[in-house]
């Protein structure tokens, strides 16, 4: 076989998805230009730093060598910048999948994972939410992951590209060794956020509203762990590698907790009573957020292994291990 392509490979769902590439037997190459990725994560495969808005760079990568199929994590993700900088977003994450895609096809690479969001649904009609829910992003980075889904139709149909897109929802945990994990500059996540508190980096843990229409007041999300959506990304790799068509699929638990019972579950795991400060709701936040991950479990044979306990253990090692590292 040839390399499989990571685009944004060192970042944190693409850094765990290629250390699990890698442990099941394939060749990785890894490029990012390491904005928002960590050179400390690229401990699998071969790295090459580069940006996708060089098209030059990239036409060498794939001349020089053999490539079966590509995962494109490479993209701006933070929505509040999005909405404050859009020409960031659009340039990034639609210009450069636009050159990544022509690329490909010039090389005869023609499947492509693609690393989604379900950001792109925006205020949901209806719990939980399926693969045909109507998309009606609400910020600049939902938008520019939806344009990205068109294009990717366009192409399949007009030059016969295969995909798989991956609309994440909330990825959360870390690799059960600690090798890797999430680190973000800003961290906008809740489960970092939190251990940062318990860790005394925060004096307290931030709750955006506290009257929304469910149980205890706070926002529900699906979290998924990222060895998860690593196995799903791997899962669609070989549907498509054994000539599976185009597709989309949601990556959810199908389970929602919210704010306050992750903060509750996160003391009784490490033990710490947290200052909690309550803020307005921020907007663009729903109140509820779940998956419907029944479409990925039928055609991909994919399964849910990591429930939310797990997430948030293996969050606290690696992030005690992050934050001592920081320090030194």
């Amino acid at each position: 076989m040839g390399k499989i392509l990571i685009t944004g490979g060192a970042g944190y769902i693409g850094s765990h998805v290629n250390k699990e590439l890698n442990r099941r037997g394939f060749e990785t190459l890894i490029i990012d230009n390491l904005v928002n990725g960590h050179r400390e994560f690229l401990k699998w495969g071969k790295f090459i730093e580069l940006d996708l808005l060089d098209r030059k760079a990239l036409h060498e990568v794939f001349s020089n060598y053999v490539i079966d199929a590509v995962m494109h994590f490479a993209a701006f993700a933070y929505v509040g910048e999005s909405v404050k900088e859009p020409s960031k977003y659009y340039i990034n994450n639609i210009v450069g999948t636009l050159i990544l895609l022509e690329v490909m096809l010039e090389h005869g690479v023609d499947k492509l994972i693609f690393s989604s969001t379900c950001a792109i649904y925006g205020n949901p009609k209806y719990i939980p939410i399926d693969e045909e829910h109507p998309k009606e992003p609400i910020n600049p980075y939902g938008r520019s992951k939806l344009s990205v889904e068109n294009i990717l139709e366009d192409f399949s149909k007009a030059y016969g590209l295969k995909y798989v897109s991956l609309r994440y929802f909330n990825a959360a945990g870390a690799d059960p060794e600690a090798e890797i994990g999430e680190w973000h500059e800003p961290e906008p996540h809740l489960i970092p956020n939190i251990l940062d508190a318990v860790l005394g980096f925060r004096e307290y843990v931030e709750v955006y509203g506290s009257d929304y229409d469910t149980p205890d007041g706070t926002c529900i999300r699906d979290f998924i762990h990222v060895n998860d959506l690593a196995d799903a990304h791997i899962k669609a790799l070989v549907y498509l590698l054994d000539g599976g068509d185009s597709n989309i699929f949601n990556l959810g638990s199908g389970k929602g907790f919210s704010v306050k019972e992750i903060i509750n579950l996160t003391e009784r795991l490490t033990d710490k009573t947290l200052r909690i400060r309550e803020s307005p709701r921020r907007p663009g936040d729903p109140p509820v957020l779940i998956a419907d991950p029944s479409k990925a479990e039928k055609l991909l044979g994919w399964e849910v292994n990591y429930d939310i306990e797990d997430i948030v253990k293996t969050a606290w090692v690696w992030h005690r291990k992050l934050r001592t590292s920081i320090a030194k």
